[in-house]
């Protein structure tokens, strides 16, 4: 699955960055289901790029299972909808929200690569 995220209004982009990462994540992390279910799970912020008009958007959510019934366990569990999912109105605009709900198709995978940032 993947989600792009805008802001709530009253944030400025640092803000909601740091209150995803600080608040928000905790939360996701402290529910049992997180540990079963979630295979991989990836926030990318923007950055500035030459020739890149930016993103509209604050951060890009990956979030990986390994099959439909796995996003499905962690996303309808009563703990996701009590506590992690009425969170995200504290950060997130909730009229911004893209979801996809995906299958991938890998064309090049260098996860071998040296450790650091990659564009």
């Amino acid at each position: 699955m993947i989600l792009a995220l805008k802001r709530a209004k009253h944030m400025t982009h640092d803000e909601f960055v740091d209150y995803q990462r600080i608040v928000h994540r905790p939360l996701l992390m402290s529910i049992p289901e997180t540990e079963q279910y979630l295979r991989r799970f990836v926030v990318s912020y923007p950055v500035q790029a030459a020739q890149s008009p930016g993103s509209e958007f604050d951060s890009i959510v990956e979030a990986w299972f390994d099959d439909m019934a796995g996003l499905e366990a962690l996303f309808f569990s009563d703990n996701f909808l009590k506590i992690v999912d009425p969170d995200h109105r504290n950060f997130v605009d909730p009229t911004s929200v893209q979801q996809m709900v995906c299958t991938e198709d890998v064309v090049i995978d260098r996860t071998d690569a040296p450790a650091g940032d990659l564009f």
